[in-house]
Formats: structure tokens, C-alpha cells, sequence
């Protein structure tokens, strides 16, 4: 199969991971696989039930964390120990206990993970079930850490079985299945292990489906190259070389000069393969199914390589258009390169870390992925993102960015099966991607899963989020459902009432008034909802800016006396806020208040009162804009700084956060 086809029928299913390869009883979750040949893909999950278990994530009944699809038990219960599969606990020095403890209250700590795989490797000794358990918890969270799967590989090798070694090999691939170094290490090992050379040569083609053309995929090559070189096999050799002219490579000119090198040193007779000798041309010939050596060859490549020799030729000259055939296939990757260079030296760290990535670096994977979505190769498209989404694994956005490109690209598994990896592994405490996975959802007829991630943030992501509670309120007004979207206000109301300072309620007060008003008309209700509100919010400027702003889009006659005294009442010497917010809400007061609704109002649209079936906006892009006063648990790495909600220090101006948002199609709607 060549490596286009591979990505069309395979990527789905291989990458389907997310549910059962991390599973938390350790020992079993791969028996299946652990069938010696490593080259075996019937092991891989297939995607039939994706969607399904995307779903069932977001279980609205079930208020235990999800972790990749399976309870994340490691961490849980009473016990900062883990317990074996049978049920016994370990013996756990101080120092374990502790890491553990931590573990427990922020399972992102990196530092305190790495921190107790050294302590458990160092107190562990023979003990395999233990180094599993600590392993199998790890790259649960950071399945990415390829150089961590080949440790645990390692543990294996020396105290478990080599069945053992293969599952954990098996699971590393799908966990990364795009990174050269995972499958360098895989090859590796098989060839120290088996000696069948169909095996190892079947595990390397599995590799090359996947990375075969990355730009940085020279290692696996190599190791290919030094396999075949071993064996002198010479076809083979040459056919590997073939291949990758292909595609631009940063270790081009090398390969080109070795090939050359090889075709000056042996004879034609050694370097064609059978395939080529039997039909008497220059290069590979092509099967019904794809190309004999897995590649894929430029169209008109292929069809000079299928051109008969002339009859009477020399060695040499056939030797010559050997050569000049692949030279034509080098000569346009080099094209190809001179256009990808300038984004591929950019690429300061192409593997995964819980470090930021710098701003340059992330702006340089957008615009190299638009680069690649303008050239129109699907195939090309998903593997650039499977690339990012090694080094770019922590940033929402470009999960987002995978999910609309494949859904606009009519490939909704590779789009269901990104969102799932995101909101089930990569980014699950990030409630950007929840509030984007229910978005996304309900756009696409999955009511119940839309509604079932509104309450996995509410309930687990960030409970009082007030983007989450607006946009969830939107959706069942949408829905035809006014009653539930006003319960769900005044739920969030009655939490924050009864919390001591809290931050959310005056916004939500203010929300909730001009949503009531915009999705019913009914401006005395929606003045009631404010009035009430000053019983039980201290005045800031956000909120009278709220109500100031929320005024200039109520019929007349408005209350302009009502405002000015709680504005003089903020901006009084004796009052707790600043000179700045004082002189600004003055400043917004005197406008509002002397003809300039016009220009405050722009910002709103004019009162809707829904049908009776509300029309769903259509989106393309997910909002940048959030809402003031928020915040939620912090992670143990820098957080992205795209789309993600503020703190308070942190606050675009109230206005702005106010303002309709074009992922909605209108304000509410």
C-alpha cells in the first residue's frame, strides 16, 4: 500500500487510541497484541464505535473524571498509593507517597511526575508490577513522551517478557503514531530481536505509512538503509533511495550522493528489483493495488520509469537512465524544498514538551499549515497536523484548527477522532475544547453530547465558568428551550450567591438581564432581574458598565436618573474604586447619557424574540472573545495564550468582552 493510501484507509483507526491504550489496569490492556510479530495491525482498534465513545465522555450522569476514556483510578480514592491489578498495594517508601499525594492534586505536575518514576525505578528493583503501574499512569497524561515508552520498553526487556516489550512498543505507536523517533526506536529493537527479515522489513513499512515523509524522517530511513546495507541487498537498497526522492527531506543531498555512489559500485543486473529486471525498464513498475515499493511516484516519473530500454542499449547507457530517472524525482523534491524550507527551519522543536513553545514558532505552524491546505494534498494536510499536534499538543487552537479543517474537508472520523484525542487526552482540562466540542456537536446533530460537555465544565472543567453558562444558555434557547436557558442562570446565580467575594455574579446578573431581554422582549423583567441584583453585588465598573451598555438597547424612556445615582454612588470619594475606573465610567456615563446611544448600541443587536423552532447559527471560526471575571485551575505548564479566558489582571476591556461574538451568528443566536 503506498504511503497516500495508507494515510486514507489507516490514520483513522490508528490513531484511535484514546480509549483502550491506556488502560489503567497495566498488564492487560494489551494482551492481544502481545503476539511476537510486531509488525501485526490487526491489534489496532478500529474506529468504528469513535463517535460513540467521544459521547460517551461526556457522560451527564457520571461525575467521575474521564481520563483517555477509562477512570483515572491511579490517582483517586482514599490512598495516594496505587493498587495492583489484584488489588494489593505496594510498599511505597516517604518519598513515593509524597510525589503521589501531589499527583493526586494536580496529575499535570511534569516535574512530579518525573520526579516519582526516578524514585520508583530507584526503590523498585525487580519489582515489574510497580514500575508498570507508575509508567502506565504517566504516559496515561503524557502519552507523547516517546523517550519514556522506550524506558519503560526497556523495564520490560530486563525483568518482564518480551511479548511485554512488543505491547509496550505496540501502545507507544498509537500513542505517537506520527514520531519518527518512536519508530526508530520500535525498529531498532526488532531487529536486535527477530530474525526474520520479512518482520522487520513489514515493521519498517508500517513506520515509513506514517513518517516515511516527514521532513526530518532521515533517521528511520537510515535505519533502513543500514539494515538493507547489512544484508547487501541491493534492489532493495536502491528502491529505498528511489523512495525517498520522492518527498523533500532535510537529509536530501545525502541520500542523492550515497545512491550515486551505490549505483557507480555495482552493477545494474544488482540494483534492479525483480519486478524491474522481469519487465525490462528502468525503474519500479506499478501493481493494480500501488506502487511494488510502497511509495508514491510522481505521475510522470512513473510513466518514463515504465518506459522499455532501447533495444541494443549499452550497460552504461541504461545504467545512465537509471540514474537520470531518479535524479528527476530528486530535482523536483528539491523544488518542492526550496518552497517548505523557510517553515521547516522554523521548527525550533518539532517533539513534545510541557514548555511553551514561543509565539514565532507557533505562528510559523499556522502559517505552514495554511501553506499546505492551499497546495489541496489531503494526505499531505493530515500529516503536517499530526506533526504539529506532537510539538503543539497543549494548545487548543490547533485541535480546533484539525477538527474544522477535516469536518470542511468532509472527513468527519478524522474529525471526531481528533476532538476526542483532544478533549479525552491532550487538552481534557482545558475548557476551551470542551465549550468547542460542544459547539461543535450541536452543529452536527449531537444534541445530548453538546449538552453532556456543557455539564462535564460545569460539573468538573471549571464549575462557574461564565463563558460555559452563557454559551450553554444559548444553545437550549436555540433549542426552543427559553426555561431551561433561564434555569440555568438562575442556578449559576444561586452557587455564586452563596459564595463569600465572588467575582462571577455581578456579570452574571448582567447577562442574564440582557439575555432575558433579547430572547423575550420583555425589558421589565429584564430591569427586575438588575434591580435584584444590586442587593447582592457590590458595585464595580464592569457591572454599571454592563448596565450602562445594556440601557442604550432598552426602549424608551430609559432610566438615566436611576444610573446616574449608582454611578455617582461608585465614583464617590468614600467608594473602593480606583481614580483610572472612576474617571473611565464617568466618561462612558456622560456619553451614554447625552445622545450617544447610537454609537454605544452599535455594538448590539436589535431585540430578537426566537421562533418557535430556532435556527442554528452556522460558525467557521471559534471566538477569541471571552468574558471578564474569570478564571480556573491553573496547569503545571504555561497555558497557551490563544483563546483561553482571562484572569481578572488580565481583562480586555467590559465592553469588548461584552460584544456579540461571530462564532454565534449574533449575540445569542
Amino acid at each position: 500500500m503506498g504511503d497516500s493510501e495508507a494515510v486514507v484507509a489507516d490514520s483513522s483507526a490508528m490513531m484511535d487510541y484514546t480509549s483502550a491504550a491506556y488502560n489503567s489496569a497495566g498488564s492487560g490492556a494489551y494482551s492481544s497484541q502481545a503476539t511476537g510479530d510486531p509488525t501485526a495491525s490487526g491489534g489496532y482498534p478500529n474506529s468504528a464505535g469513535q463517535e460513540g465513545q467521544s459521547s460517551a465522555m461526556y457522560d451527564a450522569g457520571n461525575a467521575t473524571t474521564v481520563e483517555n476514556g477509562n477512570a483515572f483510578d491511579n490517582l483517586g480514592g482514599a490512598s495516594a498509593a496505587p493498587e495492583f491489578v489484584d488489588g494489593s498495594a505496594p510498599t511505597m517508601s516517604a518519598e513515593e507517597e509524597r510525589l503521589w499525594s501531589i499527583l493526586r492534586a494536580n496529575s499535570l505536575d511534569f516535574n512530579a511526575w518525573t520526579a516519582l518514576i526516578e524514585e520508583t525505578e530507584k526503590v523498585a528493583e525487580n519489582n515489574i508490577l510497580k514500575i508498570r503501574k507508575v509508567y502506565d499512569a504517566f504516559l496515561a497524561e503524557f502519552p507523547l513522551c516517546y523517550g519514556y515508552w522506550k524506558k519503560y520498553a526497556d523495564h520490560e526487556a530486563r525483568i518482564g517478557s518480551m511479548d511485554k516489550v512488543v505491547e509496550v512498543y505496540e501502545r507507544a505507536v498509537q500513542g505517537v503514531t506520527y514520531s519518527v523517533d518512536i519508530w526508530v526506536l520500535y525498529c531498532a529493537f526488532a531487529i536486535e530481536t527477530y530474525g526474520d527479515p520479512e518482520t522487520i522489513r513489514r515493521l519498517f513499512e508500517r513506520g515509513l505509512a506514517y513518517v516515511g515523509t516527514d521532513y526530518l524522517s532521515f533517521p528511520l530511513w537510515d535505519k533502513y538503509i543500514e539494515y538493507e546495507y547489512m544484508h547487501q541487498e541491493w534492489s532493495r537498497l536502491a528502491a529505498i533511495y528511489t523512495r525517498i526522492f520522492e518527498n523533500p527531506n532535510q537529509q536530501l543531498d545525502r541520500y542523492f550522493n550515497s545512491f550515486k555512489e551505490l549505483a557507480g559500485s555495482r552493477p545494474l543486473s544488482e540494483l534492479r528489483t525483480a519486478e524491474e529486471a522481469a519487465a525490462n525498464v528502468s525503474g519500479p513498475v506499478s501493481e493494480a493495488d500501488g506502487q511494488v515499493n510502497e511509495g508514491e511516484v510522481h505521475p510522470d516519473a512513473a510513466e518514463q520509469m515504465q518506459k522499455p530500454l532501447t533495444a541494443g542499449s549499452t550497460e552504461a547507457e541504461e545504467l545512465e537512465k537509471y540514474v537520470a530517472i531518479r535524479e528527476e524525482l530528486y530535482k523536483k523534491a528539491k523544488e518542492l524544498d526550496s518552497k517548505i524550507i523557510g517553515f521547516e527551519t522554523a521548527i525550533r522543536r518539532p517533539y513534545f514538551h510541557v514548555r511553551p513553545l514561543n509565539v514565532a514558532e507557533l505562528e510559523n505552524w499556522h502559517n505552514y499549515l495554511d501553506f499546505v491546505e492551499r497546495e489541496g494534498d489531503f494526505n499531505k494536510v493530515v500529516k503536517l497536523y499530526e506533526r504539529c499536534l506532537i510539538a503543539c499538543a497543549n494548545y487548543p487552537e490547533y485541535w480546533i484548527r484539525y477538527v474544522l479543517c477535516m469536518e470542511a474537508s468532509g472527513s468527519m472520523d478524522l474529525a471526531n477522532n481528533a476532538l476526542v484525542r483532544a478533549t479525552q487526552v491532550f487538552v481534557k482540562r482545558q475548557p476551551e475544547i470542551h465549550l468547542f466540542a460542544a459547539r461543535f456537536k450541536e452543529q452536527n446533530g449531537d444534541i445530548e453530547g453538546a449538552q453532556a460537555a456543557y455539564h462535564l465544565v460545569h460539573s468538573e472543567i471549571s464549575p462557574g465558568l461564565l463563558e460555559a453558562i452563557i454559551k450553554h444558555a444559548n444553545m437550549e434557547c436555540r433549542l426552543g428551550k427559553l426555561e431551561d436557558a433561564f434555569s440555568l442562570y438562575e442556578q449559576a446565580i444561586a452557587i455564586e450567591k452563596g459564595k463569600e467575594h465572588s467575582q462571577t455574579l455581578p456579570m452574571l446578573y448582567a447577562q442574564y438581564s440582557r439575555f432575558s431581554y433579547l430572547v423575550s422582549g420583555n425589558a421589565k423583567k429584564a430591569r427586575e432581574i438588575l434591580t435584584g441584583a444590586l442587593d447582592h453585588v457590590q458595585l464595580s465598573k464592569p457591572f454599571l458598565e454592563a448596565l450602562i451598555h445594556f440601557e442604550t438597547i432598552l426602549p424608551q424612556p430609559r432610566e438615566i436618573d436611576y444610573l446616574q445615582s449608582l454611578v455617582d454612588k461608585f465614583i464617590s470619594p468614600n467608594s473602593d474604586g480606583s481614580a483610572a475606573d472612576k474617571e473611565d465610567l464617568s466618561s462612558i456615563f456622560l456619553e451614554a447619557a447625552y445622545g450617544a446611544y447610537s454609537s454605544y448600541g452599535s455594538n448590539y443587536a436589535a431585540p430578537q424574540v426566537p421562533t418557535s423552532v430556532p435556527q442554528i447559527a452556522s460558525y467557521g471560526v471559534y471566538p477569541t472573545t471571552t468574558y471578564p471575571m474569570q478564571s480556573f485551575p491553573q496547569q503545571s505548564y504555561a497555558q497557551p495564550t490563544a483563546a483561553t479566558t482571562l484572569t481578572p489582571a488580565q481583562q480586555p476591556p467590559p465592553a469588548a468582552a461584552a460584544a456579540p461574538q461571530a462564532y454565534y451568528g449574533g449575540p445569542y443566536y
